[in-house]
């Protein structure tokens, strides 16, 4: 059968990973292993000294950080492995048996966060002033003070590092089933062949010309979910409840409150952007309705809303052509970041094309003392060349962090986390609409412009409201169900599609495949991040180096400083809505040059 996919020993090596760069062999990562396991008993004799002595501070904590990379690094490995098959075995099992080393380190240092916090913040700051090498951890211990009356005793603590196992059952269950046990059915492509359906597939076929392919794709992949959409609600909704026990347990009023209060976020900030997108639907409907009459339907459905608005020009691009693309289109960031992006598409970080049993999808990951790596399933479409400008975005930001951080500043904020990969893609379709000769070629990249707001500002939203009314609903002691989450999310899509749009009953189930809101509150991030990379962009263009010098220094800022503030450094302040309403406004400009190429 055609259309099958590849085993994972018949991709070529130069289109895989090179983990050996993390480990050379497994033999290593078990000697890592066993030195770990080895190790964290030792922590318990620094349980009850903590204030004796700014030493004894300064040594759990290099001491807990030295094991906490350690852990990193070993689960980066086995995920990254079990990754490349999620139906290996073998990988599955050396994933699991670090996960649960890692959840016992979290326990054995569970009394350290406590016992810090007991500390009179007068003593703290002695400390700090008697010893120089300590300084290192100031912004951690402030951090720590912030959120004191958040963190409970010792051994409350280690009750709850305990029961992290348990708290990653709902989440990984979802991903057995979403990324190995779902299976879809044959479909018949443009030329009447059977193909395997697969979620790495699903978006070609969304993007085929023909509509009967499309309709086919999305009914045989929403229809496979909805087989299983009581466990997929039980599972969402057990991760949900998982959500708000912890929020209660840490004294947070909700889940959404706890959530952002790690990046120390207001919830007005989360509020404002539902809020300012709701004051904008209009360009949104008018670029459905432009949608519409483009494509010559009667009836625009959920399955045309990706299809191609100018189906004469041909969007191929193989993964060669891709990363000199990606390369010229960044040209604008200077020769040190290119020198840097090109030696990470030579270099083994990239796992780029689809095979059986692969995660779905696209990340940039990695550990402290590894280059960043980056896994895809590219599949020559130019929406692939973009996700390669994202992820590699994503990479070069984990790359400089690294860099210039050490250990314990060197994660950037996930609110950050999406600012530097957008940058990346919007360098790219301007450098592609500069290119542009020709009216469809124009048109196409318009459209992908538009694309890429709808996707990541308006349907990130979407989800963002999702997932605060579900919370909500529990919160308030109500019961989700596959029929009330399916409810739920037809609502919002009436919402956030319009009057001219019809809304298919398999879109209901949609909600059943969203892997991130098994990481609640994240998805706000895309479209926060998409709006002020917009700016960012702009300046970029528009100040040359100042502006690059200004972007280069946030990428090399990890998390020393609050996210909100870091951004305010490179020239965007997010607790205004003045970033989203300008990136919206853009949204529509972008609609209106769209309805003259078109003539519609």
């Amino acid at each position: 059968m055609e259309g099958q996919s590849k085993k994972r020993e018949e991709i070529s090596p130069e289109y895989k990973w090179k983990l050996e760069d993390i480990y050379a062999d497994e033999n290593s990562w078990e000697e890592d292993y066993k030195k770990l396991e080895e190790q964290i008993p030792e922590l318990e004799k620094y349980r009850g000294v903590l204030g004796s002595s700014s030493a004894r501070l300064l040594q759990v904590l290099e001491f807990s950080h030295e094991l906490e990379r350690k852990a990193e690094k070993l689960y980066v490995y086995a995920r990254m492995r079990r990754d490349e098959d999620n139906g290996n075995s073998h990988y599955q099992a050396l994933f699991d048996r670090v996960q649960r080393l890692s959840i016992e380190l979290g326990s054995a240092s569970s009394y350290i966060v406590p016992e810090i916090i007991s500390l009179a913040p007068e003593k703290i700051r002695a400390f700090l002033d008697e010893n120089q090498d300590l300084q290192l951890y100031s912004r951690l211990l402030d951090e720590l003070m912030r959120q004191k009356e958040h963190i409970l005793s010792p051994e409350e603590e280690r009750i709850l590092a305990m029961s992290a196992d348990l708290s990653l059952a709902a989440k990984n269950i979802f991903g057995m089933l979403n990324n190995a046990d779902i299976k879809f059915p044959v479909i018949q492509d443009e030329e009447g062949k059977a193909v395997e359906l697969t979620k790495g597939r699903y978006g070609s076929f969304m993007e085929s010309n023909e509509r009967r392919v499309r309709k086919e794709a999305f009914t045989a992949l929403y229809g496979s979910y909805g087989k299983v959409k009581n466990t997929l609600a039980m599972s969402l909704a057990s991760n949900v409840k998982n959500d708000i026990f912890y929020s209660r347990v840490r004294k947070y009023p909700s889940a959404l409150e706890a959530s952002l209060d790690q990046d120390n976020i207001s919830p007005e900030v989360y509020e404002r952007l539902v809020e300012t997108l709701h004051n904008n639907m209009e360009a949104m409907y008018r670029y459905l309705r432009l949608r519409k009459k483009a494509l010559g339907l009667d009836e625009l459905h959920m399955y045309d809303i990706y299809a191609p608005l100018v189906k004469e020009f041909k969007s191929k691009v193989s993964y060669e052509d891709s990363q000199e693309m990606v390369l010229k289109a960044l040209q604008p960031l200077g020769d040190e970041y290119l020198a840097i992006l090109r030696g990470g598409l030579k270099g083994g970080w990239i796992d780029v094309y689809e095979n059986e049993g692969k995660t779905s999808g696209a990340y940039s990951w990695g550990c402290y003392d590894s280059h960043p790596y980056v896994l895809m399933n590219y599949d020559d479409k130019l929406d692939d060349v973009f996700t390669l400008a994202h992820e590699m975005g994503h990479a070069l930001h984990s790359y400089y962090s690294n860099k210039n951080q050490p250990y314990v500043y060197s994660q950037y904020s996930i609110f950050v986390a999406e600012v530097a990969s957008t940058v990346n893609e919007l360098l790219l379709i301007d450098y592609l609409l500069a290119q542009s000769r020709e009216p469809r070629e124009k048109a196409y990249l318009i459209n992908h412009y538009l694309e890429q707001f709808r996707g990541t500002v308006y349907r990130q939203t979407m989800f963002a409201e999702f997932e605060k009314k579900i919370h909500e609903q529990v919160e308030q002691g109500q019961t989700l169900t596959a029929e009330g989450l399916c409810h739920n999310y037809r609502e919002l899509n009436r919402l956030y599609y319009g009057p001219d749009t019809l809304l298919d009953e398999e879109i209901d189930m949609e909600w059943a495949r969203i892997p991130h809101f098994y990481s609640a509150f994240y998805v706000y991030k895309y479209a926060t991040g998409f709006s002020a990379a917009v700016a960012l962009k702009e300046q970029i263009l528009h100040e040359g180096k100042p502006a690059v010098d200004r972007y280069l220094e946030f990428l090399k800022s990890g998390s020393s400083d609050y996210p909100l503030n870091l951004l305010r450094k490179a020239g965007v302040d997010l607790t205004t809505p003045e970033p989203v309403e300008k990136a919206l406004h853009l949204f529509a400009r972008l609609v209106t040059e769209m309805e003259a190429v078109l003539n519609v």
